[in-house]
């Protein structure tokens, strides 16, 4: 990969960085307004609640099969070009999404929205290290982090507001426009040269089918035990004819290069523990906010909405902080100040007065926004310049895999625990997966960078 970090002028920087985010901006808001909206769209649809989840797991289904491939494809011809083609593809399939005649259509739509968004988080985050120089990338990373938590927080409200005013087809519409302004903005980003490195298309499609039937077996997990576990074998001799296939390769799609660096191979451990814990800590909180403490499903969303807003408003900070404090003291706080949340919300008496929750899912967004933007600034700068883009595929899939252990453990807790019951207990071991995440991101041993 040619160029050197952070050599556009900088008049072209502030209109890349704004592409950068705008695009994440879209992807974000996207499976924000989608997860709200389910009940109207299966209502409007005419289909069942379990078939309507579909319109969610497609997306989700696309973003995991797609993400390390699309990291793969923009080495091999270019970020700039594979990440602008992921932005048309996906203004392009919110149209598709907003015209769509049935729930089918609708579901296959969503799915293709899926592969744009993961050309975007694969290579988002590596374009900035040749958009900003070096000892700005942290900074980068919290205006990144900023942008995810206030299109996770404002999502919901921005779907409610735009079914109260026109009909499901307007939560898709309305993101064309700002796609085409991203496509625009996109003129500014940079072009490093590609390596030409071919696909290879066999290891595609193992990795894309691995993960799809590990998502499958997920799924079926509760209704379908003997088919999921099929599907989990299946997934698992993927994966390991998948390493086998990639190991003595210089770049493979699975990026086993990177993860032989310990600091790098800790991070991304550590990423799948804190993401495990908190998403067993967000699924869990609705629940026990209404069917334990009685609230509904507004003050549900009050409360919520205080941990991505506290995300938002420590990100920034802390992009700055990691250019002075080493990235593992302040992962390592992180995580421990998100388990304090986590841990206080499973144990303390709410029942008379729930108001102490606020202070506790604030006490999670800040540890969260102090653990992930050091931990991401790791990832990306241990990795060679040239491997940017296998390293942003690899951080985000250490989130979704995160985030599919998290939503596991509570499909898993419902069957095995009481309804009343379950959403503590989930509390309590999200708090001890990000206390492993803390403990883990200590054993780096990493330089304070100036």
């Amino acid at each position: 990969m040619g160029g050197h970090e952070g050599y556009i002028p900088p008049r072209r920087q502030k209109m890349a960085i704004a592409a950068v985010l705008g695009a994440m901006a879209l992807a974000v808001l996207d499976a924000a307004i989608a997860n709200v909206a389910l009940p109207a769209l299966a209502k409007a649809l005419d289909a069942t609640a379990a078939a309507s989840v579909w319109i969610v797991t497609s997306y989700q289904l696309a973003l995991v099969m797609a993400l390390l491939p699309c990291a793969a494809l923009g080495e091999s011809i270019g970020y700039r070009r594979v990440f602008t083609g992921g932005v048309a593809i996906f203004t392009l399939a919110s149209a598709l999404c907003a015209w769509s005649p049935s729930l089918e259509w609708l579901v296959a739509a969503r799915f293709i929205q899926g592969l744009g968004a993961a050309a975007v988080m694969a290579l988002g985050v590596a374009l900035f290290r040749f958009i900003v120089p070096h000892q700005k990338l942290g900074a980068a990373i919290g205006w990144n982090a900023l942008v995810v938590a206030l299109s996770s927080a404002a999502g919901p409200a921005l779907g409610a507001a735009i079914l109260a005013v026109g009909t499901w087809h307007c939560l898709f519409a309305f993101k064309i426009p700002l796609g085409i302004a991203v496509l625009f903005a996109s003129r500014a980003l940079p072009a490093p040269h590609g390596t030409r490195r071919p696909l290879d298309l066999v290891s595609v499609f193992l990795n894309a089918g691995a993960l799809a039937a590990f998502v499958m077996a997920i799924g079926l997990a509760p209704s379908h035990p003997v088919v999921a576990m099929g599907l989990l074998l299946a997934s698992g001799i993927g994966v390991a004819r998948l390493i086998r296939r990639e190991s003595p390769k210089p770049a493979p799609l699975i990026p086993l290069d990177l993860l032989r660096m310990r600091q790098l191979r800790l991070a991304v451990v550590a990423s799948v523990l804190c993401f495990a814990g908190q998403t067993a800590g967000l699924v869990a909180l609705p629940f026990y906010l209404q069917h334990e403490l009685g609230q509904g499903v507004l003050a549900t969303g009050l409360y919520l909405t205080a941990w991505p807003l506290a995300v938002a408003f420590v990100a920034p900070v802390v992009g700055r902080l990691a250019n002075h404090i080493a990235a593992n003291w302040l992962c390592a706080a992180g995580g421990v100040l998100l388990a304090i949340g986590l841990g206080a919300a499973a144990v303390w008496p709410l029942q008379h007065n729930p108001a102490p929750l606020l202070l506790f899912t604030m006490c999670c967004g800040v540890g969260f926004g102090l653990f992930n933007v050091p931990n991401n600034r790791t990832i990306f700068l241990q990795a060679p310049l040239a491997r940017s883009g296998a390293a942003g595929g690899m951080q985000g899939s250490a989130r979704l895999l995160g985030q599919t252990a998290g939503a596991v453990t509570m499909t898993l807790l419902f069957t095995l625990a009481a309804p009343t019951t379950a959403p503590r207990i989930a509390l309590a071991l999200g708090a001890i997966l990000t206390l492993a995440a803390g403990a883990v991101s200590i054993r780096r041993r990493e330089a304070t960078a100036h």
